[in-house]
């Protein structure tokens, strides 16, 4: 029997299509090109945005198209939030929610029936506050009818990109509720699993040669939610780990990356000076209005401790990724331009990831009336592309004739092979194969 893998979205779908691979290797199953003929069709989907939904309805529909008589298994968030739609689509067989993680495999290699569970199904609330006993009654915004979020969690882990880098997942879901966001309905509460559990996953990667770990979750500094354990006390865990020299935190909220965190990664360990920090907005405004947990205040002395407390006189500085959403609701040009300005003059990060709003059915922000106009997020998500393009340039320049160390990966183009610094700046030399997985002293 062959199977095919296609994933969208974050690089935690990506961590969980690799888990479920593992498992139909070891039923004995080949794995093979989405572009080549199998007997099952196995979509991870996402819906963080309405490009990302459509993608995921199409990729289903070229399947089903190209192998009529293959199986298509559908999964990922717009799974859990769109199940009955897409039963309904053609060559679809089967569609597991949140709660049916553990289950993808097995019941595809059975071939086993939908079992009869509710799953969420979102709709807007009337303007009258909600009754009963719904997950979100007492937020007044949205309801969950006859839903089964997951309150355990599928552990996972991507195999190693280019034989270098793993994803390891060690959270998921979400508590916070921001007015623009469907992941508490798409993964559930923020749990996780035990340090215990999550240490095995990162021996495995080890024992296969991997070099690098990243560490990623919905809210990844959030760990220890539901194990009344600590993030710091996970990554202290990890940190001893035989065999994994190099760690990345994919993405932390600002309010959750701690000074007791920063003091210690900048004490000597194998965490390296590259953090993803979500900002979202630069305007006060519009933080507190789609209910972020910090302000720009809170967001720029986080930026400062890190850069105080791990950037010395002659060493490499820290990168930041910093994730930006341009044109929120009520998001005027003056609100676009305090965001720019505190990018640009406060926080100069090395790089921004931006992002337009989308409208989420269901959400709180899809409801209000001071909505964007679409050629208006365009023209503003290139301003801070532009903006993304000379931050980054400065950054590579301010880091030049510093020390690094690089992770040399084995793919070759050009004759040509390439790495990342600790702080995350891809750099290329000649094809070496004795260098593959190997770190190296360099001068940026």
């Amino acid at each position: 029997m062959k199977v095919a893998f296609t994933t969208l979205g974050c690089k935690l779908n990506y961590a969980e299509t690799a888990t479920y691979e593992r498992g139909f290797v070891k039923a004995g199953w080949e794995v093979v090109d989405w572009a080549d003929e199998a007997d099952v069709y196995l979509i991870n989907t996402c819906a963080v945005t309405e490009t990302a939904e459509k993608k995921s309805r199409n990729l289903i529909r070229r399947a089903h198209k190209a192998a009529p008589g293959a199986r298509i298994v559908v999964t990922g968030c717009y799974a859990q939030l769109r199940r009955e739609a897409l039963e309904q689509m053609d060559g679809v067989w089967r569609v597991f929610g949140a709660t049916e993680k553990n289950q993808v495999v097995q019941e595809t290699l059975e071939g086993g029936s939908a079992p009869e569970i509710a799953f969420a199904s979102l709709r807007p609330l009337p303007s009258a506050a909600p009754t009963g006993p719904s997950l979100l009654s007492s937020r007044g915004w949205l309801e969950i009818s006859g839903a089964e979020l997951p309150s355990s969690v599928f552990g996972a882990y991507s195999s190693g990109e280019e034989r270098t880098r793993a994803f390891l997942k060690v959270q998921d879901g979400c508590d916070n509720f921001c007015a623009y966001c469907t992941v508490p309905f798409a993964r559930g509460r923020s749990r996780n699993n035990p340090v215990c559990e999550v240490l095995k996953a990162a021996r495995s990667i080890a024992a296969d040669g991997v070099k690098e770990v990243v560490l990623t979750g919905v809210n990844t500094g959030d760990f220890g939610r539901s194990t009344g354990e600590s993030f710091l006390s996970l990554l202290k865990a990890l940190n001893e780990v035989e065999g994994i020299e190099r760690y990345r935190i994919s993405s932390i909220e600002p309010n959750l990356i701690t000074p007791e965190i920063v003091d210690w990664i900048a004490s000597g360990t194998k965490f390296q000076k590259h953090f993803h920090i979500p900002l979202q907005s630069g305007s006060d405004t519009i933080l507190k209005r789609v209910g972020r947990r910090y302000d720009t205040l809170l967001f720029a002395s986080r930026i400062d401790y890190i850069r105080k407390a791990m950037e010395r006189p002659g060493e490499s500085l820290v990168f930041f990724g910093i994730d930006v959403i341009v044109g929120l609701p009520g998001e005027t040009e003056e609100l676009f331009m305090e965001t720019y300005n505190f990018l640009k003059d406060r926080i100069r990060p090395a790089f921004i990831h931006v992002f337009p709003y989308s409208r989420r059915p269901g959400t709180r922000a899809a409801t209000w009336p001071d909505q964007v106009q679409d050629s208006v997020k365009t023209e503003r998500v290139a301003r801070l592309e532009a903006l993304c393009a000379e931050l980054h340039a400065q950054f590579i320049s301010a880091n030049a004739g510093l020390p690094e160390k690089v992770l040399w990966e084995s793919s070759v183009k050009d004759g040509l092979m390439g790495g990342y610094t600790g702080n995350y700046i891809r750099l290329e030399r000649p094809f070496d194969p004795s260098r593959v997985n190997t770190i190296e002293q360099v001068v940026i």
